[in-house]
C-alpha cells in the first residue's frame, strides 16, 4: 500500500519523505497541495493505506481535506501534522473520528523519527486487526435466542479507592458467550437490544446474575458495592424499582450495596417516568451513578434534576489527562463540582500511573481501569484481590 504526504512547505515535505524512507516506507508519494492530492486520490484511493496531512494549507485546509476523505469513502489511516496548537489538532482529530476515518495520530511539527516509527507500527497493527475483525450484524431474533439459551454472562471490573487502593466495588459488564463467535462485547448488541425492545430482558438477566454473584462474594467475606448499567430505555416501566428490590431480596443482597449506572444513550422526550423511577430507587437507598459524564446526553441538567449520588468521569477525559492541560482543567473542575454536590467521584479508563497520581492529588475518590484490572469472571475476583495487594501498597504510598 502507498503512503501519501500532503504539505505546502517543500522543506517539511521533503524531510517527512526522507524520514519515512529511512523507516522502510518504499511507496511514498508527496503532494505540495491538497488539490493535487485530491486529483491523485480520484485516480485510485484504494491503493493508499496511509495519509499524512498538514492542517494549514492555502488552497484547501486540513479540515476541508478530512471532509473530502470522508466523502470518497477513504478507509486507510490518517495522520494529522501541524504547527497549530494542541487543541486545534485534537478538535480536527475528533472531527475525523466523527467521519469514521481511522486517525492514527495527531502530531505537532517538527515530527521526530521515533514518532513516525510509532505511527507506522500502530498503522500496521490496526490494519492487521481490521483484516480479521469484520463484525457480523446480530439480529433481534439471535438476541432473543441467546436470552432464551442463557448465553449472556457477566464479567466484573474492580473499582478501588484512590487514597488507599482498597477494593470498593465492581462494575458488572455483560458479555455474550456466542456458540461460534466466542465472547461478544456489548457494543455489538446493546443498540439492537434497545431498538427492538429487548433491553429490559437483558438488564434483568445481568442484574439477577450480578446480585447472585454479589451474595457469593459476601458469603466469602468480600463485601463490596455492585454496579450494574441501566439505560434510560429501562426506565419506562414504573415498577422497575420494585423489580430491583425484589431481585435483591431474593439474592439476599442489601439495596444499599447496589449501584445503578445510568447512561442516557438517546434524548428522552418525556422525563416523567424516569424521574419517578429514579427518585423511588434513591428512596430505597439504591445508589445512582451518572455514567459517561460529559459525553452524549449526560449533562448538568441531569445533575440538577435527578438525585444522583455518584458521578462517573468518562474515560475520554480521564485517559491521558496528566499530559493534557485542557483535560486536566475539565477533570479538576468536574471533581470540584462533584464535591460541592456531595457526590462520590469515579474515574473510569485509568490506564497510566501518571493519571492515577494526578487523580489522587485532585481528590478523586475511586478509580477503575486497566491499570487496576481488566474485567474478569466473578470467580476470579478473590484471586485478583490477593495478587493486587503489593500493587495496592505501592500505589497507596505514592505522593
Amino acid at each position: 500500500m502507498k503512503t501519501l504526504l500532503i504539505d505546502d512547505d517543500p522543506f517539511a515535505l521533503a524531510m517527512l519523505a526522507r524520514q519515512l524512507e529511512r523507516l522502510g516506507c518504499e511507496a511514498v508519494t508527496s503532494c505540495n497541495s491538497a488539490q493535487s492530492a485530491q486529483a491523485l486520490l480520484a485516480s485510485g484511493f484504494e491503493t493508499i493505506g496511509l495519509v499524512f496531512c498538514d492542517l494549514q494549507m492555502p488552497d484547501i485546509d486540513g479540515v476541508e481535506f478530512v471532509r473530502h476523505l470522508a466523502r470518497i469513502g477513504y478507509r486507510g489511516g490518517l495522520v494529522l501534522v501541524s504547527g497549530e496548537n494542541d487543541r486545534i489538532l485534537q478538535t480536527v482529530r475528533k472531527l475525523a473520528q466523527a467521519h469514521r476515518i481511522d486517525i492514527i495520530a495527531a502530531l505537532a511539527k517538527p515530527v521526530s523519527l521515533e514518532q513516525l516509527r510509532q505511527v507506522l507500527a500502530s498503522n500496521a497493527s490496526r490494519r492487521a486487526s481490521a483484516a480479521g475483525a469484520a463484525r457480523p450484524a446480530y439480529t433481534p431474533a439471535e438476541l432473543e435466542g441467546a436470552l432464551a439459551a442463557g448465553q449472556f454472562v457477566n464479567h466484573y471490573q474492580p473499582k478501588v479507592a484512590l487514597s488507599t487502593g482498597e477494593l470498593t466495588g465492581v462494575e458488572a459488564l455483560v458479555r455474550w458467550q456466542h456458540p461460534t463467535a466466542g465472547l461478544v462485547f456489548p457494543d455489538e448488541f446493546i443498540a439492537t437490544a434497545e431498538e427492538h425492545g429487548l433491553i429490559d430482558a437483558l438488564t434483568r438477566v445481568v442484574l439477577t446474575a450480578a446480585l447472585r454473584q454479589g451474595r457469593a462474594w459476601h458469603d466469602a467475606g468480600l463485601g463490596i458495592r455492585l454496579a450494574v448499567n441501566v439505560s434510560m430505555a429501562n426506565l419506562a416501566a414504573l415498577d422497575f424499582p420494585d423489580v430491583v428490590a425484589r431481585l435483591a431480596s431474593e439474592a439476599g443482597v442489601a439495596l444499599s450495596s447496589v449501584v445503578l449506572e445510568v447512561t442516557e444513550s438517546r434524548l428522552m422526550q418525556d422525563l416523567r417516568a424516569p424521574l419517578d423511577i429514579l427518585t423511588r430507587l434513591r428512596l430505597k437507598r439504591i445508589g445512582l451513578s451518572i455514567d459517561d459524564f460529559g459525553t452524549g446526553h449526560s449533562s448538568l441538567a441531569q445533575l440538577r434534576d435527578i438525585p444522583f449520588d455518584e458521578l462517573k468521569l468518562d474515560r475520554s477525559f480521564v485517559n491521558g489527562t496528566s499530559a493534557d492541560p485542557a483535560l486536566r482543567a475539565i477533570v479538576e473542575a468536574t471533581l470540584q463540582m462533584a464535591r460541592q454536590l456531595g457526590m462520590e467521584s469515579v474515574a473510569e479508563g485509568v490506564e497510566e500511573r501518571a493519571d492515577w497520581d494526578l487523580l489522587r492529588a485532585l481528590g478523586c475518590n475511586v478509580a477503575q481501569g486497566y491499570l487496576i484490572a481488566r474485567p474478569m469472571p466473578g470467580d476470579e475476583l478473590p484471586q485478583w484481590w490477593r495478587t493486587w495487594q503489593p500493587r495496592r501498597m505501592e500505589l497507596a504510598g505514592s505522593a
